[in-house]
């Protein structure tokens, strides 16, 4: 919300010295967020004077029209001035801004008398765009016919002024206009407010443009009232149209500027309707099936069941709360009007304006809350300026159709909860004095009866009332105090474990990445997998951030792999990254979760049924690669990133939670059939890894050889601490052997490394696999894995014949298992 200074003191008696940040200062001090103060005519320096023009001479022989004119800038004829200009936008008699020389235009564009096109232009005839007024600069500024020549242009267009930019949040809709920020300035100041919605309203009358409420949960407020006879070539004011300029929003047309300056000043949004282009009586109701709205910004709009519409005998005529409908838009010829002031469900407007996509001001307010007593005020605002500045004739017949209740609930509070609340001590004057400046109307003596104003929605219980009371006393006043908490025993065995991860993955060079939670059946049409895959069961969010992943995640890999592609995209082809984090795995036949209260401690039984509807979220670890993982350089080639790549950061992550994998081949969706393995800990499978299929690549922008790793963390994590045990170190020299051994293609290397460690005995240190062969020298469906075997004992020096003895026995053992031959035996 964009709030002029000099518009803001028509309504509060601000110092006459105070300046916008100061105001600012004060207003942030009571809960509002200004974003800044900007200054409006900041650069500007006079003279700038109205003038006349008395006299256009136009010029020949160049390439554009250039016009010399004749313009008196001061109270005698003797006061004029020849002034060149190439704007076509005015006449003979018009009056214009003239900034004459020694004065300087924004940009420190300094005027002066020079000489162009054979003539002395001394001065200048200025457009909005030159003055700072806006970007318009298809002509100069032509002022109504009152304006006095010779006056001081910089007063009477209101240049130089400061307008407070605040962030209005969600729970302060009443900001949303000058009424609101008005009153918390009022407030600030200890001052008295003159509310704009303090008018005097007819009573409805039975004669008045019929109305029918066909939704009273969406619609239970509707004003009408017709204006007539309005002359169209009424121009907006300008001290109207500056005003809603500083506003942020652009003038248009003497009706819409004045509903929308009615808008910005009481916080009612407000729309006019072409009354000659009514049939018959207007109806709030639900969208019915297959009806479109050509909405007036030109589109046309498949109407949702849920969108709440106006509408009248020839159908919808507008979207409730969101935008009107170019079937009834008030066209420049437009003399007669129907003004609509009304209230709406906030949820019903919200969703709709971001169904279709289209966020308006008026939805802003709606969505927000808007004050439901405000509106026959606003209408009346309204009409009374439509009548002064358009020369309509208000029709005396007044149409309010209303299914409000006559009076809110009050909520009840004790005096003493602000005080509570804040740690410190308000007097109950002090309670009752705050709560009343806000609106609020009072009873009782230590257990109060508060009844909130009508244009604050977001006061629903005591606690909001404690906080309006703690923020208008001040934040800065609440003592900073630590709690005086036990000594703690540190991070617990899981946080410990899910740190060692973290670390264990960063020193092996990945990098950590934080993605959003949310997917949608396209990813996992992405992944290729089927469509009875348990991970396409998932759990829809109500309200999405994006229509297009409107799911909780059942995997790490989708956003792992968009954080992947979006690297590349940005000119890092070479990346290894990884992820820790919850997966939603929603549970069979799970309850509906309950509604819990908030005004006290859920109850045993409501906790276990929230706990009964969550859906199960285990935690789990993933990692890409692409590119290479080891870079070129002088040292030589690089090496690029491959399956076994993905199988180590699965052993990494298994070495930091202290248990071992066991590795064997699979097949498992979205990893290449060939290149993928299942990662399992005594037997009970606990992820996969390897290299990512190519039409999922294909299908996600990827490039060729994309590995990938997830795990189930949760698996892994010990219960209780691995306790780190440092190597034995024997003094003793280490025994190398060296075996070759030929196995069938679909022997998994694992198979036989367990069995060469399993048969070596005590006395092996490490056992390495160095080499993979498979060439004709060997046999077809055949190859040759090459292992290095290191002996030691920790209380002697190992024999040749010792060391051989154990490798024999290892080789035994192997081809016992596996079929394993000695190669060249």
């Amino acid at each position: 919300m964009r709030v002029p200074l000099s518009w803001l003191r028509e309504y509060v008696d601000l110092p006459a010295e105070a300046t916008g940040r100061e105001v600012a200062d004060l207003l942030v001090r009571a809960g509002l967020e200004v974003e800044a103060v900007h200054g409006s005519g900041v650069g500007l320096i006079g003279p700038l004077v109205v003038g006349h023009v008395l006299e256009i001479e136009e010029l020949t022989g160049f390439k554009k029209a250039i016009r010399f004119c004749q313009v008196q800038v001061g109270p005698a004829l003797e006061d004029t001035r020849g002034i060149i200009c190439g704007a076509q936008n005015f006449g003979t008699g018009d009056k214009v801004v003239v900034a004459l020389p020694g004065a300087v235009l924004p940009g420190e564009f300094k005027i002066t008398a020079r000489s162009t096109y054979g003539h002395v232009s001394d001065g200048m005839i200025c457009s909005a765009r030159e003055l700072g007024l806006g970007d318009d600069h298809s002509g100069i500024i032509v002022l109504p016919d009152e304006c006095e020549v010779g006056a001081d242009a910089i007063e009477l267009l209101g240049i130089r002024d400061e307008v407070l930019d605040i962030a209005v949040t969600p729970d302060r809709g009443y900001c949303l206009s000058m009424r609101g920020i008005a009153r918390e300035a009022a407030i600030a100041y200890g001052v008295s407010l003159r509310d704009p919605a303090l008018l005097d309203t007819p009573a409805p009358t039975s004669t008045g443009y019929p109305v029918r409420l066909g939704d009273p949960l969406g619609c239970d407020l509707f004003v009408a009232r017709a204006v007539r006879g309005i002359d169209p070539l009424s121009p907006s004011p300008l001290w109207m149209q500056r005003r809603i300029q500083l506003a942020g929003m652009r003038p248009i047309s003497l009706i819409v500027d004045i509903t929308n300056y009615v808008m910005l000043e009481i916080g009612q949004p407000l729309h006019a309707y072409a009354a000659d282009k009514l049939t018959g009586p207007i109806t709030v109701r639900r969208a019915q099936p297959g009806e479109i709205l050509e909405t007036l910004d030109g589109s046309h709009r498949k109407l949702d069941l849920e969108d709440l519409v106006i509408a009248d005998a020839s159908g919808p005529i507008g979207l409730a709360g969101v935008m009107g409908g170019a079937a009834t838009e008030v066209q420049p010829t437009t003399t007669d009007v129907l003004i609509e002031g009304a209230h709406f469900d906030p949820v019903a407007i919200a969703r709709a304006a971001r169904r279709h996509k289209l966020p308006s001001e008026a939805s802003r307010r709606f969505e927000r809350g808007v004050d439901p007593n405000a509106a026959a005020a606003a209408v009346q605002r309204t009409v009374d300026l439509l009548v002064l500045l358009g020369q309509g004739e208000a029709d005396t017949a007044l149409t309010i159709e209303s299914t409000r209740p006559a009076q809110p609930m009050p909520i009840a509070i004790d005096a003493e909860l602000p005080g509570r609340v804040a740690g410190l001590e308000y007097t109950r004057e002090t309670v009752v004095g705050r709560l009343q400046e806000i609106g609020c109307a009072v009873e009782g003596r230590d257990d109060l009866l508060i009844t909130p104003p009508s244009w604050r929605p977001d006061l629903t219980d005591p606690n909001d009332l404690a906080e309006e009371v703690i923020r208008l006393e001040g934040y800065d006043r609440v003592p900073s105090a630590m709690p005086t908490v036990p000594p703690g025993r540190g991070l617990t065995v899981k946080q410990r474990a899910r740190r060692r991860v973290g670390r264990s993955l960063a020193d092996a060079g990945y990098v950590e990445v934080l993605c959003y939670p949310f997917v949608g059946q396209k990813d996992f049409d992405q992944l290729g997998l089927d469509a009875d895959d348990p991970r396409r069961t998932t759990l829809r969010l109500l309200n999405p951030i994006s229509d297009e992943q409107p799911e909780l995640r059942t995997t790490l890999l989708p956003g792992l792999l968009a954080t992947l592609r979006r690297n590349i995209g940005r000119g890092f082809p070479d990346a290894a990254l990884f992820e820790t984090g919850l997966v939603f795995r929603p549970r069979p036949g799970a309850p509906a979760p309950p509604r819990l209260p908030t005004d006290s401690r859920p109850s045993d039984a409501q906790l276990a049924a929230l706990a009964a509807a969550l859906p199960d979220q285990p935690e789990r670890a993933a990692v890409v690669l692409a590119g290479q993982r080891e870079p070129d350089g002088w040292w030589g080639p690089g090496r690029p990133a491959g399956w076994a790549d993905a199988i180590e950061a699965a052993r990494t992550v298994a070495k930091a939670c202290g248990v071992e994998l066991e590795i064997a081949q699979h097949q498992h969706a979205p990893w290449h059939p060939g290149r993928c393995a299942k990662l399992t800990v005594d037997g009970r499978l606990v992820g996969h890894a390897g290299e990512l299929h190519p039409k999922v690549l294909t299908a996600m922008g990827l490039p060729p050889r994309v590995c990938a790793m997830e795990l189930d963390l949760g698996a892994l994590m010990p219960e209780q601490d691995v306790p780190v045990q440092g190597p034995a170190v024997s003094t003793f020299p280490v025994a190398t052997q060296d075996v070759a051994l030929v196995v069938d293609k679909a022997v998994p290397a694992a198979e036989v490394h367990t069995a060469l460690e399993n048969g070596a005995g005590a006395l092996l240190e490490s056992l390495r696999l160095f080499d993979v062969y498979e060439g004709e020298r060997i046999g077809e469906g055949k190859k040759s894995l090459a292992f290095s075997l290191r002996f030691r004992a920790a209380d002697r020096t190992l024999t040749v014949e010792e060391a051989t003895a154990a490798r024999d026995s290892a080789v035994a053992l192997a081809a016992e298992r596996t079929g394993a031959v000695l190669r060249g035996a």
